[in-house]
C-alpha cells in the first residue's frame, strides 16, 4: 500500500502540547475561529486513556461481510506507516465493524505508537486495559471488519468526528473529549492554550486565597 510520510512537531513543541486539557484547547480554538475541531460522538474506550501526538490517517471502505477480501483488512498497514508518538486516526465512517483489536493494540503499544482514534468501531477492550494502549472510538463491538471494510488510503485527508483532519495535525484526547489542532496553526493554538491555562491556575490560585467564582470569572475571561 502507498502512502506518504508527515511532519512531526520537535519532542519540546509536542511536550507542550501534552501538558494541556482538551477543554483548553477548545477555549483557545475559538480565538481562531475553529471551534469544529472538536470532535463529537468519540470517547475513551476505558476510562483515563489519553493521548496527544501527529495524526496518520486512514480512509476505509465498508461493506457487508464478503464485499472484500481478508488482505484489503490491512490493519498491519496502519501500523507499518506510523512512528513512536503517532497517533492512528481511522475515518470508518461510523461503522460498527471492528477496525482494531487487542493483537493490533500489542504491536502498535511495541512500536511506540501513542494511540488509536477511530470514527467506527474496535474490539478486545480488555487487551486495549491489559496492554496499556489508549483508544478512543465510537463503539465497541465484537464484530470484525474481515471482509467488511478495506484500508482505501493512508495518510489522505480524512473526517473523523465531525471534523476535517489532515496527515500531520495534532490530535489531543482525553476525558473531555478528542480535539484537532492543524498542523499549520499548532503554533498560535498552542500559544494562546498556554495562555488560558496560566489564567486557569492564577484563577484557582486566586479562589483558593478567597476570591468568589463570580468575581473569578469577571476577572478571566478564558477560564
Amino acid at each position: 500500500m502507498q502512502y506518504t510520510d508527515i511532519n512531526r512537531p520537535s519532542a519540546e513543541i509536542m511536550g507542550r502540547i501534552s501538558n494541556i486539557a482538551t477543554s483548553t484547547y477548545a477555549n483557545a480554538f475559538d480565538t481562531f475561529g475553529i471551534a469544529d475541531n472538536i470532535m463529537s460522538g468519540l470517547a475513551a474506550a476505558a476510562p483515563g486513556f489519553r493521548f496527544s501526538g501527529p495524526a496518520v490517517t486512514v480512509r476505509l471502505s465498508i461493506g457487508p461481510p464478503g464485499t472484500y477480501s481478508s488482505a484489503d483488512f490491512a490493519v498491519g498497514a496502519m501500523i507499518d506507516a506510523a512512528r513512536k508518538g503517532d497517533i492512528i486516526v481511522v475515518d470508518g465512517g461510523g461503522c460498527q465493524y471492528s477496525t482494531w483489536g487487542g493483537m493490533a493494540s500489542y504491536a502498535a503499544k511495541l512500536k511506540g505508537v501513542s494511540g488509536l482514534l477511530v470514527d467506527g468501531a474496535v474490539r478486545d477492550l480488555e487487551e486495549m486495559i491489559e496492554f496499556n494502549f489508549p483508544v478512543f472510538t465510537r463503539h465497541i463491538v465484537p464484530t470484525t471488519g474481515r471482509t467488511r471494510l478495506k484500508v482505501e488510503a493512508i495518510n489522505v485527508p480524512v473526517t473523523v468526528g465531525g471534523a476535517a483532519v489532515n496527515p500531520g495535525d495534532i490530535i489531543v484526547a482525553d476525558g473531555s473529549g478528542v480535539v484537532s489542532i492543524p498542523c499549520a496553526q499548532a503554533s498560535g493554538v498552542l500559544e494562546q492554550a498556554e495562555k488560558c491555562q496560566r489564567d486557569d491556575d492564577a484563577a484557582m490560585a486566586d479562589l483558593k486565597n478567597g476570591l468568589s467564582f463570580t468575581d473569578a470569572m469577571k476577572k478571566y475571561r478564558n477560564i
